[in-house]
């Protein structure tokens, strides 16, 4: 089991059952159903992913439907403005579509003199995406590596610049292969340079999307193209490929069972870090959010923006972890 899906001793997979019937993905039937309380008022201010964007923007439209004075203001530019808005206080949560780095939470700590506090709020597939006429079979983590990295960490033996070396042949094999990424200060493409780069870095020739949207738009428009970013995205102009860790490993489907299972190699927690002094409690808005996130409510959003819901192990985990007592 990879590393990935541990939380506090949590094992992702034990819990898959509560997740997925018969094929499809379902909210934990264990999960509680929201309840308004009295005493919620004021604003808050989310500064982080995009990739969570619209997931920020479900929750917040859920969460005014019981508190309509309630106000949220939602700002997508990157997990990278995230930590910088928590430390400064400007944001009251800051989603992130990968874990903070230690340089990150040092400075927070520098500042508060604790650690700030990750909660996994839902379940991702980074997809490499393709056009829907692109016959590729599946990729190899190696591969994708030789396609987008100049350093090639992952140990292919060549570099990958047209589909034929890719291993596309008749009218596909000469096409040169276009390639389509995040920018820089994106969670996504921190967690594609460590994870399917092995650390590398990015061959000068990625044209850098300014959003998740548009990375899945520029393979839907170019034929010969290929981008990754969240499952979320997806789209009937777009392939998502197969992918296996190593070469001559089965190539494995953007399916939710393959993530849950923890067999999808590219599979990870989206993450709201919030910042929590041990041994106080949440003001009422901000608890009251973070409970409706883990709600029946809360989790049926996250599945209506293409993600996966949390178990409710992870949910109950999650919330004591901020001092919420579960009700389940």
């Amino acid at each position: 089991m990879r590393s990935l899906w541990r939380f506090s001793g949590t094992i992702l997979s034990m819990c898959v059952s509560s997740t997925l019937a018969f094929g499809q993905v379902e909210v934990d039937p264990d999960l509680p159903d929201y309840r308004p309380t009295t005493g919620v008022s004021g604003s808050l201010k989310s500064i982080g992913s995009d990739t969570m964007n619209n997931e920020m923007a479900l929750w917040a439209e859920g969460f005014q439907r019981f508190y309509p004075n309630v106000k949220i203001e939602i700002e997508g530019k990157g997990s990278s403005t995230a930590p910088p808005a928590l430390v400064a206080g400007t944001s009251q949560f800051g989603p992130m579509s990968r874990p903070m780095k230690e340089a990150e939470i040092a400075s927070f700590e520098q500042k508060y003199g604790y650690k700030p506090t990750a909660l996994p709020t839902s379940i991702d597939m980074l997809a490499v995406y393709v056009n829907k006429d692109n016959p590729i079979e599946g990729l190899s983590l190696p591969q994708v590596d030789a396609i987008f990295s100049k350093t090639r960490k992952g140990g292919y033996p060549k570099d990958i610049r047209t589909w034929g070396d890719a291993g596309l042949t008749g009218a596909w094999a000469r096409q040169p292969i276009s390639l389509y990424g995040r920018n820089s200060a994106s969670g996504t493409y921190g967690f594609f340079k460590e994870h399917a780069l092995f650390g590398g870095d990015f061959k000068d020739e990625v044209k850098e999307q300014p959003g998740s949207s548009s990375v899945v738009q520029g393979c839907a428009r170019d034929r010969f193209g290929i981008g990754y970013s969240g499952i979320g995205y997806k789209t009937a102009d777009v392939r998502a490929v197969p992918l296996a860790a190593e070469e001559g490993e089965p190539f494995v489907e953007a399916t939710p069972e393959n993530a849950y299972s923890g067999e999808y190699p590219l599979a990870r927690f989206l993450y709201l870090y919030v910042n929590v002094k041990p041994g106080e409690e949440l003001d009422p808005l901000r608890r009251e959010f973070i409970k409706y996130i883990y709600s029946k409510q809360g989790q049926a959003d996250v599945i209506k923006d293409g993600y996966y819901p949390v178990p409710a192990a992870i949910a109950r985990e999650a919330l004591e972890s901020v001092g919420i007592k579960p009700s389940f």
